[in-house]
């Protein structure tokens, strides 16, 4: 026996592959339902079990830049620090304030939750 030709063994070019079908023409009007929807639980809300949405009704909270049918995202777990805008119980009715420097629970009022983001309404 002869050996006419040595070395390293290459891979065939000419080899056929079959391939992967394209789309071609215009793309379909309904692509955008394949977009994801945007969940505002998921973009605005950090404890889902603490968080709270409050509606509302009127323009008693204009000073803080809250007007009638805005919603407001208040999240009770979070802790109190100065300056926080929050929803308070004061004698026996929810009201909108900042939370004063040096408060305390004992004081006049009780702080149910801090608000975290005021959604306002377009009309």
């Amino acid at each position: 026996m002869e050996i006419i030709t040595s070395g390293k063994l290459t891979k065939v070019k000419s080899r056929h592959e079959p391939g992967v079908s394209k789309q071609t023409g215009f793309t379909s009007p309904a692509t955008h339902y394949l977009e994801p929807t945007i969940d505002l639980n998921q973009e605005l809300v950090v404890n889902r079990d603490a968080t709270f949405f409050v509606r509302i009704d009127g323009n008693a909270f204009k000073e803080y830049n809250i007007l009638d049918r805005d919603v407001l995202i208040i999240d009770r777990s979070l802790s109190r620090n100065f300056d926080d805008l929050a929803l308070i119980i004061q004698e026996g009715e929810f009201k909108i304030q900042r939370i004063p420097f040096g408060f305390s629970e004992e004081g006049e009022f009780i702080v149910w939750g801090i608000i975290t983001y005021i959604i306002h309404s377009a009309r």
